[in-house]
Order: structure tokens, then C-alpha cells, then sequence
């Protein structure tokens, strides 16, 4: 059964294997009871039944005559705790086996296990969080980087559900006015003043539509800000991908053609999650392997945020250059990626007859990946045309795919509401619209929130949150 009822589950809160200490979880109505009967006190303390709220007691796990371990027991009363239930938390040594027989003594004392996120799916449906904090608790967990963790921060702390909530409410204001009209359309009254509420719509969809072009940036935060390493073949991709990573992560080969895949890895760079991805040389594919290739890579350009467009120096004229950046912008002419030209191999060139050679280009990084020169600029300026994107300023960012899809689908409904109002259409129609774009901003925070929607969502949590 994936609802949670008021029995109590146990689970270990701690990530799997031995360590100093690990965390056993215990949350219900039964949880103290059953608490009592496998802890023993270390001094003359009252029964675990009696401990006041926000409290910790030193003492011994016994099953039965066998004593287990010496533990720290943490007591939370309903409804001050994670889940709003009792909550009896065990610190115990880490020992995969004390671990196992301390849980596997709570289930024979009547708690069964818990299912993945069911802690936090309890503190959802007790009114604790609501479905985007809860949400943001896992992306918590995951965050790898500053800036995930500050987005996913930013919204357990109501930042995206604090937005939504206030767009509804100005909603709802006018939606409750339409309503109460339908009751007296025989009597052709009007509460909901049509301007107003066309304003209001503008007004709000103008919001939305801040919201959405957020997603772009937060989405790239959460699962890694993609960087094209792209160019001809033979120009030192796969070497400076080597040379960003840190690591021999590409085969580097004079042989032209060598990298026929996409290679990806990532690194951390400036409190943020960047994904590298080394593509096939641009050129006439000599078979169908390397077609294949060409074709993924140009793929990757046309998603990219940033785009490293590497060339030789020894070789690249400017026309020609500047012909392939024109080509580039075309191809990525739907999104907002960033286009740096890098000039490799300056080991094997002047550097005043190369500058002169591109001077009318202006904006381009002049390297040497296999000297490692100047691949600090190149990093800074990586990291410079990232940090404008992600917007650091304060504002809300939606990164979370779910949020956005129900957004686009309020705002949709949202439209129709304008056009019914500019149309003057019956009220019928734009209350059944905006009763539409209610439900949508309502399934962002949980207020509307299916059965399979919550098991889709908290399935993904680890067990013990």
C-alpha cells in the first residue's frame, strides 16, 4: 500500500554501509511504544512513552537478554517532527550489522519497513510541506554543486510554491466573482468587472511567463550545464576535453576521425555542475560510422548553453572562420547558447601574426591544450557566460520538469480566459477556464495531487526520507 496509514515504519535514515554512526528512523503513531520495548535507559529516566518533545537519551537496544548496542535515542512529538507523527530517531555505531538487527528488532516489535520517500510523503499528507518542498528535498539530497543546492534551497523554503500560491489567490479572487455570477445569471448581474480582470490576467501571465523562461537556466543547473567541444577533426578536442577534466577521459590520435561517439563527463566549476561533451570532427563522413557521428554532434550544438568551437591556428583562415560562426549561429538560432571560437595550437604558432590573422573577429581565445595555455581564460570565460545565464539575482527558477509543464498548461488555460474576455464570452466559458488554470497552478503545490502522481513522485526518494 503506498498511502501511508498510522502505523508506524522504520527505516535507516544513513546512506547503506559502515561508518562512525548511522541513523534509524521510526515514525507513527505506535513509534514511542515500540521504542520502549527495545531501549533501556542508562539511568533511572522515565519510560520512553514519558520523554518530552526535542529531547535525547543515552541507553542500551536490547533484544530480549542480548544487548546490541549503546545508542543516543531522539524523541519528537507529533506534531513537531519531519512527519508530523512520533518520531523516535536511534544513533547507533555504524556497523552494517548493528544496523540490520536494530531495524530488523523494530519490525518484530510491530513497525514495518518503509517504502522510498514514505517519511517524507507522511509529512506531506500531515500538512508539514507541501508537494514542491517536498519535492525540493530530494533535489536537496542530490545537489552536487552550489548552485543546485541553492535553487533546491531556495524552493523547500516556499520559494516556487510561495509564487504560485499568490498567483492563485489573485485568481481565485475573480474566479469566485464569475461563480457567484452563474448563480444569478437570470437576474444579468455582474460582480467580476471585465477590465479588471483582463488586466489581472496580463498581469499574471506576464509572471508565468518569467516562470517558464526560468526553466531553460534551472533545468541546466540541476542536471549539469552542457559545454559542445566542436570543430573539424585533427584540432585538439578530444586533448582539451582531457585538459578541462583533468583526466585522459578521450583517445587523442593524429589519425583525423579518431573520436566517432559523443563523450561526456563532468567537472565543478565555480559552484557549478558543468557537462563536457567531446563530438565527432565536423567534416565529410568517409562511412557510415562516422556519419552517424557528425549527425549526433550537430544534434548536441543545436541543445547546447555553451558551445566550444575550436580550431587550428596553423590552419584556419579568417573568412573561412567567419563564415563557420555565421554557420553556428544559424544552426543554434532557437536557444540561448554561447558561441566561444578557441584557436588551438598557439605552440605551434606566432602569436602577433595570429591575432592580426583573426584581429577583425574579435572574442577569441587563443590556446594551447597540449602546452596547457591559457586554459585558465578559457575556464573563466566558460564560467563568466554561465554565470549571466543562471541568474543569480534572487529570482525564482523553476527546475523542476513537472512544475514547468503544469505552468505552460495554466498559462495556456489562462489564455483562453483573455481571449473569452476580449471576445466577451459567457461566463460559463471563463469560469470553466480558469477553473482549468486553478487546478494546474493547484497540482505545482499538491492541493490537486492524484494517487499516481504522488507515487510517481516520491517512488524516485531514497528509503529512510
Amino acid at each position: 500500500m503506498f498511502y501511508p496509514d498510522t502505523s508506524s515504519i522504520a527505516a535507516i535514515a544513513t546512506p547503506a554501509g559502515s561508518g562512525a554512526i548511522a541513523v534509524i528512523r521510526l515514525s507513527g503513531a505506535d513509534a514511542f511504544e515500540i521504542a520502549s520495548r527495545v531501549f533501556q535507559p542508562a539511568g533511572l529516566e522515565k519510560n520512553v512513552c514519558d520523554y518530552h518533545t526535542h529531547t535525547i537519551h543515552f541507553g542500551s537496544i536490547i533484544d530480549g537478554k542480548k544487548h546490541l548496542d549503546d545508542v543516543l535515542l531522539h524523541i519528537f512529538r507529533a506534531p513537531h517532527s519531519y512527519t508530523g507523527e512520533n518520531v523516535a530517531e536511534i544513533s547507533c555505531h555504524g556497523s552494517v550489522y548493528i544496523q540490520q538487527q536494530i531495524l530488523q528488532l523494530l519490525v518484530k516489535q510491530g513497525a514495518r519497513l518503509a517504502q522510498p520517500g514514505e517519511f517524507t510523503l507522511r509529512a506531506f499528507l500531515n500538512r508539514k510541506m507541501d508537494l514542491s518542498r517536498a519535492e525540493a528535498v530530494a533535489d536537496l539530497i542530490a545537489s552536487r554543486s552550489e548552485a543546485q543546492h541553492r535553487i533546491a534551497l531556495q524552493q523547500m523554503r516556499g520559494g516556487v510554491s510561495g509564487e504560485i500560491r499568490f498567483l492563485r489567490e489573485e485568481l481565485i479572487r475573480f474566479a469566485s466573482l464569475i461563480e457567484l455570477e452563474l448563480d444569478f445569471s437570470e437576474e444579468d448581474v455582474e460582480f467580476a468587472g471585465r477590465k479588471e480582470l483582463l488586466t489581472l490576467i496580463e498581469t499574471i501571465r506576464e509572471k508565468i511567463s518569467r516562470l517558464t523562461e526560468s526553466f531553460e537556466t534551472g533545468n541546466a543547473i540541476k542536471n549539469g550545464i552542457p559545454v559542445v567541444i566542436a570543430g573539424r577533426t585533427n584540432v585538439g578536442k578530444s586533448t582539451l576535453l582531457n585538459v578541462l577534466l583533468n583526466e585522459d577521459r578521450a583517445i587523442v590520435s593524429e589519425i583525423p576521425g579518431t573520436t566517432r561517439d559523443i563523450i561526456e563527463d563532468e567537472i565543478i566549476m565555480g559552484g557549478m555542475v558543468f557537462r563536457f561533451i567531446d563530438t565527432a570532427g565536423i567534416r565529410s563522413a568517409t562511412d557510415a560510422i562516422e556519419a552517424e557521428g557528425v549527425r549526433r554532434t550537430l544534434e548536441k550544438i543545436k541543445t547546447s548553453s555553451v558551445i566550444l568551437y575550436v580550431f587550428d591556428v596553423t590552419e584556419m583562415k579568417a573568412e573561412y572562420l567567419k563564415t563557420t560562426i555565421e554557420d553556428f549561429r544559424k544552426l543554434t538560432s532557437g536557444n540561448k547558447s554561447h558561441l566561444i571560437p578557441v584557436g588551438n595550437k598557439m605552440d605551434k604558432s606566432n602569436l602577433a601574426e595570429t591575432k592580426k590573422e583573426f584581429s577583425s573577429l574579435g572574442n577569441i581565445l587563443f590556446i594551447s591544450a597540449l602546452k596547457k595555455l591559457n586554459i585558465d581564460l578559457l575556464r573563466n570565460k566558460i564560467l563568466e557566460v554561465s554565470s549571466a545565464e543562471a541568474g543569480f539575482s534572487g529570482d525564482i527558477i523553476i527546475s523542476n520538469a513537472r512544475h514547468w509543464d503544469a505552468i505552460v498548461k495554466a498559462d495556456e488555460a489562462l489564455k483562453r480566459v483573455e481571449e473569452g474576455l476580449t471576445k466577451n464570452l459567457t461566463g460559463e466559458l471563463i469560469a470553466a477556464d480558469l477553473r482549468m488554470a486553478l487546478n494546474h497552478l493547484a497540482a505545482v503545490t499538491g492541493e490537486v495531487s492524484p494517487e499516481d502522481l504522488l507515487e510517481n513522485i516520491f517512488s524516485r526518494f531514497c528509503i529512510g526520507k
